[in-house]
């Protein structure tokens, strides 16, 4: 029998599902996939998130460095969001969890 106790500091499945914690986050991922988008975008392609939110997964995945947020100084201020580098490597790991979604949710 295997004595090893779980301990999520030393698991990297359990530390990557805090960076996809937010029920948003890997949405927010795949709008990203197609391009940088402002805040109102990403809004307006979500109708069913808060603002409060859409901010709080745009922080945190801004936060693990999954996306890049951008601030011009204008006015008024423009923000942009896009995928870093990290991010985009995390698009075959959203590619394959939808065709396994789509295989079980069809049954």
């Amino acid at each position: 029998m295997n004595n090893l106790v779980f301990s999520d500091e030393n698991c990297p499945v359990a530390k990557i599902s805090k960076v996809v914690q937010g029920k948003w986050t890997m949405i927010i991922i795949y709008l990203l996939s197609g391009g940088t988008l402002r805040f109102s975008e990403l809004r307006n392609k979500l109708p069913n998130v808060t603002d409060a939110n859409l901010t709080k997964d745009l922080r945190l995945l801004e936060s693990y460095g999954v996306i890049h947020r951008e601030v011009y100084p204008v006015v008024p201020p423009k923000v942009e969001y896009s995928l870093t580098d990290m991010g985009k490597d995390f698009l075959p790991i959203l590619d394959s969890l939808n065709k396994w979604a789509e295989k079980y949710t069809a049954e």
